[in-house]
C-alpha cells in the first residue's frame, strides 16, 4: 500500500535535514553563540571587517556596543 513508503521518507528527510542542521550549531558554537556572517557584497565585506577592528580582539563576532567604542 501507499503508507508502506512512509518509514523510507521520514528515514531519508531525517537525514537531509541533519548536516544542514548540525551546520548551524556548529558555527554557532565557534563564533560565540552567534550565526556565521556571510560577506556576498563588498559593502558587507567592509562591515565585517570594520567589526573586527573595533573588536579589540580581532574577531567579527565578537561585538562591543557604541558606549564601548573609543
Amino acid at each position: 500500500m501507499w503508507y508502506e513508503i512512509l518509514p523510507g521518507m521520514a528515514i531519508m528527510g531525517i537525514c537531509l535535514t541533519i548536516p544542514g542542521l548540525s551546520t548551524v550549531y556548529m558555527h554557532r558554537w565557534c563564533n560565540g553563540g552567534k550565526e556565521k556572517r556571510i560577506a556576498r557584497q563588498p559593502y558587507q565585506w567592509t562591515l565585517m571587517e570594520r567589526d573586527r577592528r573595533l573588536s579589540g580582539v580581532n574577531k567579527y563576532y565578537v561585538s562591543k556596543g557604541l558606549e564601548n567604542i573609543d
